[in-house]
């Protein structure tokens, strides 16, 4: 099974470039890079498939040095006509076993511009830093995320639900079916061998041993994060435990009940925030854009994907039970999701997810997301319950200069006037349902541009 993913869009762009460069597809390992790119392929006359993990492949950036040369012992070798180099895809998989091979994406679009070249790999970050001539302005990005929710959908072949999640806003009579499709996404995640398998399955047990597979394959790659032995004690500490302060702020020192110093877990956390297995969330105290992550605070810990957390909490069976999973793991488990969501449409660049706090002696206010819209922050609220309760939300409203302001939750969607409760400010509240969460920027711009 191959997936429909909204990422495509930015390769057949890339395709048609002009001044094309090398692409070098960045994630985490088992996000579906390789199948991503496999199925672009078929838009080519030819393509050649490198994987740098076999001896044979990772050869021919040892005995050859420069590019020219490798692209025509690989023609010869698949027998391409040399001629045919604007109708072939040269496909490098695993590229971060050979710093010699990522030095040399430079030469393929100095020497063999023609040539259509795609690069693919986990832990780059860790090799970058061995490439003594990285391609710096020769190489473009694109980032894979696990599946979003509309992936997913496109995955099932929902052809109805695609239709109405695609509506804004959507319709009163498909609110029910998008939130059991959601609920249903909410509890397995993303990642493209668990979606695969549910398909065609249907139950849970049968998932069991692939998250383990995954969770195995991340720690099986400490040494690979780690600069030492003491840090890859804590590394293997931190995926052992961290995901028991899923969508918590924390401190490093001591972390998850541990001896180890701020520095040792500062070390570790940032290394498996480059491998993209959890990153690490800086509150914002902005009010009006850029938002500027504050470093000196308490981050919060994201994980890459939360089907993964789920399973790791052992919570699945208990989801499939709740009405509005607002209420998993303490309300930790959508707040979470949102933030995944969120991250995922970023594929042009790296871009974290952003909240605000307010943090003062007496007090303290906490608003679980903001999106910069042109001069405005959108502050957005993940919780159910009553409008009355969103105190954080009323502190930040109170010093903005614009009205809007949103809440995600478990209802159907709807636009409220309100007052915040201590300065009696009048605002507007989006009530968004959770499957919204893909759509985002999408409902910002309406509700700026339709309310007033």
């Amino acid at each position: 099974m191959r997936f429909k993913r909204h990422i495509t869009k930015e390769l057949e762009r890339w395709k048609t470039k002009p001044n094309r460069k090398p692409l070098l597809l960045r994630g985490a390992r088992q996000v579906g890079k390789t199948t991503l790119v496999m199925s672009f392929a078929q838009q080519y006359t030819y393509h050649i498939v490198l994987n740098l993990e076999r001896p044979a492949h990772l050869q021919y950036f040892i005995d050859f040095t420069d590019a020219h040369t490798i692209v025509e012992a690989l023609f010869a070798t698949h027998s391409i006509p040399s001629n045919q180099k604007g109708q072939t895809l040269l496909f490098i998989d695993e590229i971060q076993e050979s710093p010699e091979a990522i030095a040399l994406l430079r030469y393929f679009y100095e020497d063999v511009p023609e040539l259509h070249v795609i690069a693919a790999g986990s832990l780059l970050e860790h090799v970058m830093q061995k490439v003594k001539s990285f391609p710096v302005g020769r190489v473009e990005y694109l980032y894979v995320h696990p599946l979003n929710f509309i992936e997913f959908l496109e995955a099932k072949e929902h052809e109805g639900a695609l239709a109405e999640i695609h509506k804004l806003p959507t319709t009163q009579y498909a609110h029910t079916l998008l939130k059991t499709l959601f609920h249903e996404y909410a509890i397995i995640g993303g990642m493209p061998e668990i979606v695969k398998t549910h398909l065609s399955t249907e139950s849970l047990s049968d998932l069991t041993g692939i998250y383990e597979s995954i969770w195995a394959t991340y720690k099986n790659d400490v040494e690979k994060y780690a600069m030492n032995k003491t840090d890859a004690r804590v590394i293997k500490h931190i995926i052992q435990s961290a995901h028991l302060y899923v969508d918590q702020r924390i401190k490093f020192q001591n972390f998850g009940n541990s001896n180890y110093k701020s520095r040792e877990v500062g070390e570790a956390m940032r290394n498996l925030n480059d491998a993209r297995i959890i990153q690490l969330i800086y509150p914002a105290t902005d009010t009006v854009p850029p938002i500027r992550p504050d470093l000196k605070k308490s981050p919060r810990l994201q994980f890459l994907d939360t089907g993964l957390v789920n399973h790791e909490l052992n919570i699945q069976a208990d989801m499939l039970a709740l009405e509005d999973l607002h209420t998993a793991y303490r309300g930790a488990i959508i707040p979470h999701l949102m933030t995944q969501e969120l991250m995922s449409i970023n594929t042009s660049q790296y871009k974290q997810a952003n909240f605000w706090v307010r943090e003062k002696a007496q007090s303290s206010a906490k608003v679980d997301l903001i999106m910069p819209y042109k001069d405005k922050i959108i502050p957005i609220e993940i919780k159910s319950g009553k409008e009355g309760k969103l105190k954080s939300l009323h502190q930040f409203v109170d010093r903005v200069d614009h009205p809007y302001a949103i809440r995600m939750y478990a209802g159907e969607f709807k636009v409220e006037r309100h007052q915040t409760a201590i300065k009696k400010k009048p605002y507007l509240l989006m009530n968004l349902p959770y499957y919204s969460g893909t759509k985002l920027p999408e409902y910002i711009e309406h509700f700026v541009t339709n309310y007033e």
